[in-house]
This record gives C-alpha cells, sequence and structure tokens, in this order.
C-alpha cells in the first residue's frame, strides 16, 4: 500500500458525536472464551483504548488488571469474573472478564446470566476448542447475542478461515465476517472492512492508539467484493429494504447494512465476526465498535418475567427506570466489612439508603454502599439505574441468584443453574485451634462459591469439600492458606459418586413403638422407582385413597422420604432420580403422630435402598491436543482408562483427540501427559453426564478402594 496514500486516523470509522446518552447508548457485555485464547488481553486492551489504564498489564507478567487475585497473578488465568466499565464512541460499556477453565465455569454461568451481549475470542490457530463449546452453549442458554473476535492473527499457524469454519460446524452457529485479514502470521498487518470497504492498517508503533486508513488495494479488491456480497445477502434476511436492493444489485448505504447486521445479531440468527492480534493491539478498537454497532442495549431485549414469591402468578417487568425496581444478585464476595455483592438492575431505580425485599427470604434489605467496580477498585455512587450493573457493600442475607425487589410489587427471577460438582477431599486444619477459624472460612467460600460445597460426613466427622475438579479445589485449599492464614491438611482427591436404586420395588414400613403410656404407630406401603425426575430429586407422589393415611401425616411422610434420600443410605452417596408413591398405610387413633409418619417415611426408603442401588459415577468429556508423533500413545493411554474416543480431527499440525472418560480416571493425567507429549500436549475436560459404575470397580468403591 501506498503509505502517501493514507489517512491516519484515531477516531473510529463510525465515531458518534454529541449524542444523547440513555439506555440505548449503554452496553453490557462479557468477554469469553477457552483458557489462553485472549480473552484478558482483550480486556487489558479495551481499557488501555478507552483511557481506563494509562498503561497495559500482561497477563504473562502476572500484571493484568483484571487478574487482581494472587492465585490469578501466580497461575497466569483467570479464576473469578471481574467487572468494570468504559466510554467508547459516546457509549458506556460494562465489561465482565470471565475464566476459561472449565473448573471455573461458574462464573460465567453467572455472569451471562445478567449480561445482554458478550464477545467470544477464539485463538486463530486452534478455532474452536473445549471450553468454547460450553461457554457457547451457555449463551444459548441465556439468550446472550454475541460476536466473535478471532485473536492471535500473528501467531504462526493462524488461520482465520479455518477458525471460521470451527465455529460454523462445531458450535452450529452462523458466523458472518465483517472484516477480513490482511496477511496472516507474522504477515499480518491489517483488516478490511466489508461494510465500509476500507482498508485499516495498525503500526506497532501507535499501540492501537491510531490506525491507517487506504482504499482497497486492487490485489485484493476482487476477493473483498465477494466476501462483501455473502455478507450482505445474508443481512438482507434482516431487512426488506436491503433485500429489495440486493435482488436488484443497487448499492445499500453503510447506515442500512449496519442495520441489518445488529437485527440479526439482536435474533441470535448470525454472528458477526471479526479479527486481530489483542497482545499487539491490532483490531481491538475495531471490535468495540462491532460492540458498539451489533449488540444490543436493554431496551433491544424483551422484558424480564418472573413470579409473585406468595402467589406463583407470572409477573413481567419492563426494562425501564419508571417500573418498580427489580434487580439481581450475581456475585457475592465476602469480606470482613460486609459482603460486597454485585447486582444487575432489570427496572427501577436502586437508591443508597432506600430498603428491598429478598425474593427468597420474604426479608427486608437496607442499601448502604453503592459501588461502581474497576477490577477490585471502587467508585461510590449514589444510584443504579435500570439496565446497569453496580455493587453492594453490607447486604446481610443475600447470596448468588436471589431477587431483590419493591416489598409492594414483589418479583422473583428464574435463578442462576449451576452444574453438579464432580471431585472431593477431606480436609482439616494443622492446628486444633484453628478449627473454628477453618469453619467461618469454609462458609465464606461456600457465599462467594455456588459450585464449591462443604459438610461433615456424619460417620467419620472429617469435613469433605467438593468442586469443579482438581484445580478447582487446589486454588480454593491454596487460599485458605494464602488469604485466611490458615494452615490444612487435606486428604486425596475423590470421585463424587452419585447412586440410584437399580430396580422398583414396593415396601411396607411399620414404626410401631409401646412403652407404656402413648405409643408411636404408623404403618405405610410405598412404591418405589428409578426415574427421571426434575432436577434427579425424589418426586412424592400422593395416592391415598379412602383416608387410610390421614392428610395431616402425608407431608410428614414426604419429610421422612426425603430426609432418607438426602441422607445417602449406607453408602453416604446422594441419591438421585427417585419417585416414591404412598399407595397405602394405616394408623391408630390414640398413637399416631407427625413423628411416627416421618420416621416411617425414612425407614422406608431405607428398606427400598437395602441390596438395591447401583454407583453412578461422572463421566468427562475430554479433549486433547497434540502433535502428531504423539497421538497414537495419547489415544491408547485414553482407552487405557476406560476411555471411549470418538473422534479424531486436525487443526493445522495438531491433532485433536475428543474422548468420554471416567473422572476416576484422569486424576493427575495433566502430569502424565506432558511426560508422554514431552511437554507439548494440552486437555481440557468438562462434566459430560453421570453413568453406572461397573459391577467390578463399585466393589471397590464400597469397599473403600478406588477413588471412594
Amino acid at each position: 500500500m501506498n503509505a502517501m496514500a493514507s489517512l491516519t486516523k484515531t477516531d473510529s470509522p463510525r465515531s458518534f458525536k454529541n449524542v444523547k446518552r440513555g439506555l440505548e447508548m449503554h452496553r453490557n457485555i462479557g468477554i469469553m472464551a477457552h483458557i489462553d485464547a485472549g480473552k484478558t488481553t482483550v480486556t487489558e486492551r479495551i481499557l488501555y483504548l478507552t483511557g481506563r489504564i494509562h498503561e497495559t498489564g500482561e497477563v504473562h507478567d502476572g500484571e493484568a488488571t483484571m487478574d487482581f487475585l494472587e492465585e490469578e497473578r501466580k497461575r497466569g488465568i483467570t479464576i473469578q469474573s471481574a467487572a468494570t466499565a468504559a466510554e467508547w464512541n459516546n457509549h458506556s460499556i460494562n465489561i465482565i472478564d470471565t475464566p476459561g477453565h472449565v473448573d471455573f465455569t461458574a462464573e460465567v454461568e453467572r455472569s451471562l446470566r445478567v449480561l445482554d451481549g458478550a464477545v467470544a475470542v477464539f485463538d486463530a490457530v486452534s478455532g474452536v476448542e473445549a471450553q468454547s463449546e460450553t461457554v457457547w452453549r451457555q449463551a444459548n442458554r441465556y439468550g446472550v447475542p454475541r460476536l466473535c473476535f478471532i485473536n492471535k492473527m500473528d501467531r504462526v499457524g493462524a488461520d482465520y478461515w479455518g477458525s471460521v469454519d470451527s465455529i460454523r460446524t462445531r458450535l452450529d452457529a452462523r458466523p458472518v465476517p465483517i472484516q477480513i485479514p490482511v496477511g496472516q502470521e507474522k504477515d499480518f498487518r491489517g483488516v478490511i472492512d466489508l461494510i465500509r470497504m476500507k482498508m485499516y492498517e495498525f503500526p506497532e508503533e501507535a499501540e492501537g492508539k491510531s490506525y491507517l486508513e487506504s482504499e482497497i488495494p486492487a490485489e485484493l479488491l476482487e476477493d473483498a467484493k465477494q466476501h462483501r456480497r455473502k455478507m450482505i445477502e445474508i443481512a438482507a434476511e434482516f431487512d426488506e429494504t436491503l433485500l429489495e436492493m440486493f435482488i436488484e444489485e443497487k448499492e445499500p448505504s453503510e447506515e442500512l447494512v449496519l442495520k441489518a447486521l445488529r437485527a440479526g445479531t439482536i435474533k441470535m440468527e448470525m454472528t458477526p465476526v471479526v479479527c486481530g492480534s489483542a497482545l499487539k493491539h491490532k483490531g481491538v478498537r475495531f471490535m468495540l465498535d462491532a460492540v458498539v454497532d451489533f449488540l444490543p442495549c436493554p431496551f433491544d431485549l424483551p422484558a424480564v418475567e418472573g413470579i409473585e414469591p406468595r402467589t406463583d402468578n407470572k409477573q413481567v417487568r419492563k426494562r425501564d427506570a419508571a417500573e418498580p425496581l427489580c434487580l439481581m444478585a450475581f456475585k457475592t464476595i465476602a469480606e470482613s466489612t460486609g459482603d460486597l455483592t454485585f447486582v444487575r438492575v432489570y427496572s427501577g431505580v436502586l437508591s443508597k439508603g432506600t430498603g428491598v425485599m429478598n425474593a427468597r427470604t420474604g426479608k427486608m434489605e437496607r442499601i448502604g454502599r453503592l459501588v461502581r467496580m474497576h477490577a477490585n477498585k471502587r467508585d461510590a455512587i449514589d444510584e443504579i439505574r435500570a439496565g446497569d450493573i453496580g455493587a453492594v457493600i453490607g447486604l446481610k442475607n443475600t447470596y448468588t441468584g436471589d431477587t431483590l425487589c419493591d416489598e409492594n410489587n414483589p418479583i422473583a427471577l428464574n435463578k442462576i443453574q449451576f452444574p453438579d460438582t464432580v471431585i472431593s477431599m477431606s480436609l482439616e486444619p494443622k492446628k486444633s485451634a484453628d478449627r473454628d477459624k477453618l469453619s467461618e472460612v469454609i462458609g465464606k467460600m461456600m457465599r462467594e462459591d455456588p459450585t464449591f460445597r462443604a459438610q461433615t460426613n456424619e460417620q467419620t466427622g472429617q469435613l469433605i469439600i467438593s468442586g469443579m475438579g482438581e484445580l478447582h479445589l487446589e486454588v480454593i485449599v491454596n487460599r485458605i492458606y494464602s488469604e485466611h492464614k490458615c494452615e490444612v491438611v487435606t486428604g486425596k482427591p475423590k470421585v463424587a459418586y452419585k447412586q440410584r436404586l437399580r430396580r422398583a420395588l414396593e415396601t411396607e414400613a411399620r414404626f410401631i413403638r409401646q412403652s407404656g403410656g402413648r405409643g408411636q404407630y404408623a404403618v405405610i406401603t410405598v412404591k418405589f422407582d428409578p426415574v427421571a425426575t426434575k432436577d434427579g430429586d425424589l418426586e412424592f407422589v400422593d395416592s391415598i385413597k379412602g383416608g387410610s393415611v390421614p392428610r395431616e401425616y402425608i407431608p410428614k411422610v414426604e419429610q421422612g422420604l426425603r430426609e432418607g434420600f438426602a441422607g445417602g443410605g449406607q453408602t453416604g452417596f446422594p441419591f438421585v432420580n427417585v419417585r416414591a408413591t404412598l399407595t397405602d398405610g394405616k394408623y391408630h387413633e390414640v398413637d399416631s403422630s407427625e413423628m411416627a409418619f416421618i420416621q416411617a417415611g425414612h425407614l422406608a426408603f431405607r428398606q427400598a435402598s437395602e441390596n438395591n442401588i447401583t454407583l453412578l459415577e461422572p463421566i468427562m468429556k475430554v479433549e486433547v491436543r497434540v502433535p502428531e508423533e504423539f497421538l497414537g500413545g495419547v489415544v491408547g493411554d485414553l482407552n487405557s482408562r476406560r476411555g471411549e474416543v470418538n473422534e479424531v480431527d486436525s487443526i493445522g499440525n495438531q491433532r485433536v483427540v475428543r474422548a468420554l472418560v471416567p473422572i476416576a480416571e484422569m486424576f493427575a493425567y495433566s502430569s502424565s501427559l506432558r511426560g508422554a507429549t514431552q511437554g507439548r500436549g494440552s486437555y481440557a475436560m468438562e462434566l459430560f453426564e453421570y453413568r453406572d459404575v461397573p459391577n467390578n470397580i463399585a466393589e471397590e468403591v464400597l469397599k473403600g478402594g478406588k477413588g471412594g
């Protein structure tokens, strides 16, 4: 390109000047991706470009603004989501940087629940990776429109069109490139904007603050025209005027193309694709333009729906400050001065000094201090209006997923769904004097992290902690020591098994006690079926006819059955998927009592589960990436781990193995893979489903052997 014909610019091509700021100029977005795709670096460059920070900190140096936890800086990964806010082209943008490792997927889950849009970041060499699929599914579940940023275009092996194709095939999405790269790998120097039909180049010394604009060179023009035609053909599906112009082969205006692309993006029927190299400050400003142009403002989204807590009647709130107050608490950080609770306000205005009702507890909470977050820094504010995200300091009894609302117009929004834990280990303090302190720390961490569980084993008295993987629990144990100065001793990781009833059966439970005076009398007949139930819980069915069990005792039978179900029987593992049908029973006019029927329910479940259980184990979806020469060894190793290899792909010079493997066989797999591939292999895994444990292994587990 002739540099003399170029124009150096600092404003974006679509800058907005002197526009009135309202909700239509507001964006709430998340940055999501597989680990190491460059999410945090992208966020760092956004903050630099928008003037929130004046120099960039690098993830590999442990100095990224958004990775402020000691564990994050030490490991070079994001562990908890962090929020910030920025200004771009007269728009205000709330940004949440989310983790990429599957062990911390709950952070992505709760962030996407409250966000309006997302930027999915992909490594240009690897394309769609295992966690890319997970976060994409989460965004689909919450109806979050998104755009794609193909990052690391300057890396050896970068393949823009291969990455776009992997988005189409692996994610079943409809990617629509609105840019094409100029050069790849070390020759990557800029992009062609297919909407404006201009070429933009990024001088290294400009650090993203300015760029060179020019006409598209003759040798690239025909290719650009072909891709522009494909883009407009898809955009035309979302605007009749554009469709007519496309059919008549007329040249549409930039505004018309933007409008149509925006409509398709918000409907989630297409996903715009841009590219760059965040580390080298290339392309991030145009990705920000795409956020403003294509991702929705709160007004673009439908009204929020919930239920009236007392009646379960449907309730609706428009996303408007004039509506009654409605907000969701989506993240809690436990602090000695009072919990820091992140909130998304959907309607109304949250003002400091006012009272709000917690829809879960029915109790009032007083709003003390309100702040806007910038990573771990806080700016005091007086209110948070509809469409905005902020944080409250000092709420007493509000946890992740709770709805806070106007006392006179109550509403409960749908809660956030978190995955089951798959691994556990024992934990105890090194010094017995720290026992109370450890209990307090564990309580704080459970408030912060809904996928971290802790309970005391009734038989052994041990404290058992459970989480999403080895790294998850390792980070928690390290934080207990480093942040709370409490030394602990851990046991070996164990599988979080579950159990189900092996076969259907009917049992009669008789709880009869006579010891002089008034006795205890309850007889019930219950039919148990191992069937899929909502959330895997116990489903209770009342089939009593003729009053053989009085109505007031039936809820007590259910209570006893649920206590037996929750107790785990002889093995202690949680039960799942049981339907209990109360079919018959007997009572005594004098001796029957609520307690007797609770005990009968408990006894019925114990009888049904004796010698009638099947253990279930977590099966993980595993993706291993290795150079060709190590493929055979890796596949053989996965097979030896009871793995089921179902796909082997090629991406560049790497082979990608996808398999289903029991988590019991995957402990310490990272060190095994490093040794088998000379440190050149990598893997990711996530929970796929629970399956029956083979009999020979189940016997070992029940004897206290393998993973039990």
